[in-house]
């Protein structure tokens, strides 16, 4: 199984988008600043992951997630819980 997360840092309240095969693991290691890209963020929290059964639909579906179209989609399907916060 692979795995879309999102991350919301608690240091920053920005979100970080990912791709693993161990999602438990994964956030471990992000949250213990074993993740170059992440390490000054830390701690994180897990607020969104999809499950996908082919890494290469998963990897389609991250990339999507980090342009322009797929932020928004985040803003929009995760807008109770990011209002939330305000």
């Amino acid at each position: 199984m692979w795995y879309v997360y999102i991350l919301e840092s608690l240091r920053d309240n920005n979100h970080y988008v990912g791709l693993t095969n161990d999602l438990r693991s994964r956030l471990e290691k992000h949250n213990k600043g074993k993740i170059i890209s992440t390490k000054l963020r830390t701690p994180f929290k897990l607020i969104h992951y999809e499950a996908y059964l082919n890494k290469n639909d998963a990897a389609n579906r991250e990339q999507f997630l980090k342009t322009g179209w797929g932020k928004n989609w985040i803003k929009r399907n995760l807008e109770n819980y990011l209002n939330l916060k305000s």
